[in-house]
C-alpha cells in the first residue's frame, strides 16, 4: 500500500510555475507554445549559465488538474529542445 500522506494538497484550479532549461531561447519558446496550446501563460526569460551554453525560462499559468499539471511537465520534459523541467 502507497502512503499518500507526502502528497502535497492542491487545490485546483491554481497558478503553476514550471522552470524550462534549454540551450537555445526561441527553441524552448517553440516547444512551450507547442504544448500549451491556447491557454494564457506568462513565460519570461530566467538566467543564464555562467557559461553561457544553457537558458532557463519561467513558464506560469493556470491548470486544472494534477493529470494536466504533470503531463505538462511530461510532454515538455521529453521535448529534444528542452533539457530540464523543474
Amino acid at each position: 500500500m502507497q502512503n499518500n500522506s507526502c502528497k502535497p494538497k492542491i487545490d485546483y484550479p491554481c497558478v503553476w510555475q514550471y522552470t524550462v532549461i534549454g540551450m537555445d531561447r526561441q527553441a524552448v519558446r517553440a516547444a512551450v507554445l507547442e504544448h500549451v496550446g491556447d491557454v494564457e501563460i506568462s513565460l519570461s526569460d530566467s538566467m543564464v549559465s555562467s557559461g553561457g551554453r544553457y537558458i532557463s525560462m519561467k513558464l506560469e499559468l493556470t491548470v486544472y488538474s494534477d493529470y494536466q499539471r504533470l503531463r505538462l511537465y511530461e510532454v515538455l520534459a521529453g521535448h529534444p529542445d528542452i533539457k530540464v523541467v523543474l
